[in-house]
């Protein structure tokens, strides 16, 4: 997500930020600011909207002096871009700064408890409340200010602050968002990311949840929240510049893909509120009397978004009974859909700008449907254009193959269902029950990731190959749809998926000696039918790798690979299902020697159509 950098020592600060704000870039951002101390100023913060270089361009000649300071880039959450919202964000004084990453859960009341103390906000951010809770806080020491704010907030962080009070100091924190602190000679620096610092220090210290340090020129004491002293072994970093930038990884999918529980969390958070018992969509305004009268819903989407979409329709109409249509982008606004006044679109895009998906938003909202975007960019156009928005919080994806994105898109329809469901009268047990084991996702994607070995070892086998079939039924052939997708796209390997019930209507035709074919076998109302269409494809030679919840013998000894995947109920099956695919299909890629982060003929964001 967003970028921190901090610098406190003997050299000047200024070009130090923005050469490690820079090396950030690569994460994705929308505006970028610099705060630094400087002795006849005192706290000088520059900020603004867009590129690093328009940040250059406002600061000019007038380069601030001092030895001390932060920069961030932001990536916006609450609050769209602007000058603004921009970080550092300060408080009503001027005297302290912060950068910060991470959503503040509880923003809003902290803010108005704020207000009635007597502070004057100047953002829309979660983040500037921080900057007054130091101020309201401080007593003499930056410290102690920053433990007694932090306790008070509810959420993510990753964040550092400065006083012109303590001007030789900078406090950082951290909780659920990564933040390492550089160890020079007569300097230390701080930054969210390898990356920021790999050009000036290899020594690290690597903060872990629940912990902040007192950084200077030439000190660095760790403590605990709670103010208990911890010792930290020191992390030689050995990566070079270009793997720093993924974190370490081979490639971005890779990276991304490992990031998925984080992103999941992420995009939870403030919505799934005890432990999943309580669904919390208020951002939405959608009155309860809305959506009891919602007769259809359209989904709208073009490519992972689109199979998002489709088991999006699975779980809609089986919670919500009402029919939904899930359409190609491409397609939707040519065919002249029938929109009737109770038909909810929604839209869903990760950038926010498919040209496609925009044009299908405007004609819908032509026609005078309400139109709910799902998109992981504030102040995109689709976000602009839509009546109601639901953000993923999934970060910059730099990979083209989409990964955490449609976790967190097929996560943000789960959430959107539920919230349904409760407006329509839906049993609040059956709501519960389906809220906490969405809570419990991100655990089980994580275990499913420490298996990574197992799917390199099906990959070799994939590799070899010129055609592969994926195979599926109900939502397994949804989620068949995206593992094909992702394995074509990036290794360039002809990949099909099927519904399995129509395997006898041609497609056994091509099942040839050794053949791979991916079989899903997650849904247990239909798991018998899927056993004897994977006996069908193993009676004619094909090689199948099979994928389902629970053990089952009898089918091991029918297939040549299995992967039993954690349980869950089956609905929510999906997003624990697709990623052995997108380890599968990376793999895959990088055992042929394809270029997994940017396969040819493809583009991140297709904004012309």
């Amino acid at each position: 997500m967003c970028g921190i950098v901090g610098y406190v020592g003997h050299h000047q600060a200024y070009p130090l930020l923005l050469e490690g704000l820079k090396k950030l870039e690569y994460r994705g951002y929308d505006s970028a600011g610099v705060a630094l101390y400087c002795r006849t100023n005192g706290l000088v913060i520059t900020k603004s909207k867009g590129e690093i270089a328009r940040l250059e361009e406002k600061i000019g000649t007038d380069i601030p002096t001092g030895q001390v300071g932060i920069g961030h880039t932001r990536w916006a959450t609450h609050g769209a871009p602007s000058d603004e919202n921009a970080h550092p964000h300060y408080a009503c004084t001027e005297e302290f700064a912060l950068v910060h990453n991470g959503i503040i859960e509880n923003y809003m009341s902290l803010r108005r408890w704020l207000e009635g103390q007597g502070h004057r906000f100047s953002s829309q951010t979660d983040t500037e409340v921080l900057a007054h809770l130091v101020e309201h806080y401080y007593n003499g020491d930056l410290l102690l200010a920053l433990r007694e704010a932090v306790h008070r907030v509810e959420g993510s962080f990753a964040l550092v602050v400065l006083s012109q009070r303590e001007n030789n100091r900078l406090i950082c924190a951290r909780k659920d968002s990564p933040l390492v602190i550089g160890l020079g000679e007569g300097e230390n620096f701080i930054a969210s990311d390898m990356p920021a610092i790999l050009s000036h220090t290899r020594r690290t210290y690597i903060l872990e949840d629940n912990e902040m340090a007192d950084v200077t020129p030439d000190s660095v004491v760790v403590y605990s929240l709670e103010g208990e002293i911890r010792e930290k072994e020191v992390h030689e970093i050995t990566w070079d510049a270009v793997q720093a930038e993924k974190g370490g990884y081979s490639h971005f999918m890779l990276k991304e893909i490992m990031e998925q529980p984080t992103a999941l969390r992420e995009t939870m958070r403030g919505r799934l509120l005890e432990q999943g018992r309580e669904i919390d969509l208020a951002e939405l305004n959608l009155a309860l009397e809305e959506a009891a009268d919602i007769s259809k819903i359209y989904i709208v989407a073009c490519g992972t978004a689109y199979h998002a979409g489709l088991v999006g329709k699975y779980s809609m109409e089986r919670w919500l009974r009402i029919p939904v249509e899930v359409d190609l982008a491409s397609e939707f606004r040519y065919r002249d859909p029938l929109l009737g006044e109770k038909t909810l679109v929604i839209v869903i895009s990760q950038s926010g700008e498919t040209a496609d998906t925009l044009a299908a938003l405007r004609l819908a909202r032509s026609r005078g449907n309400p139109v709910l975007a799902i998109t992981n960019v504030m102040g995109s156009s689709v976000a602009r254009e839509a009546d109601q928005v639901i953000y993923t919080w999934a970060g910059p994806e730099i990979a083209v193959a989409s990964t955490k994105a449609y976790l967190t898109q097929l996560l943000t329809l789960y959430m959107l269902t539920l919230g349904l469901a409760s407006k329509r009268g839906i049993e609040k047990a059956r709501i519960q029950e389906a809220g906490q084991a969405l809570y419990q996702l991100p655990g089980l994607v994580e275990s499913v990731l420490a298996r990574e070995e197992e799917i390199k070892d099906m990959a070799r086998y994939v590799a070899r190959w010129q055609s592969t079939f994926f195979i599926g039924r109900n939502l397994d052939h949804a989620v068949a749809m995206e593992g094909a997708l992702k394995l074509k796209e990036i290794s360039y390997i002809h990949a099909e998926a099927y519904a399995s019930g129509e395997l006898k209507h041609g497609t056994l035709a091509l099942v040839v000696q050794g053949i791979p074919v991916i079989a899903l076998a997650t849904q247990s109302a239909v798991l018998d039918k899927s056993i004897s269409n994977i006996k069908e494809v193993k009676t004619r030679g094909g090689y199948v790798i099979c994928f389902l919840q629970d053990e089952n013998q009898d089918l091991e000894a029918e297939v040549d690979r299995i992967f039993y995947l954690p349980a869950t109920l089956d609905f929510i099956m999906p997003i624990l299902t697709v990623v052995p695919l997108q380890l599968l299909a990376y793999h895959t890629a990088v055992e042929r020697g394809c270029p997994v982060d940017k396969p040819r003929n493809l583009a991140k964001s297709v904004t012309v159509e």
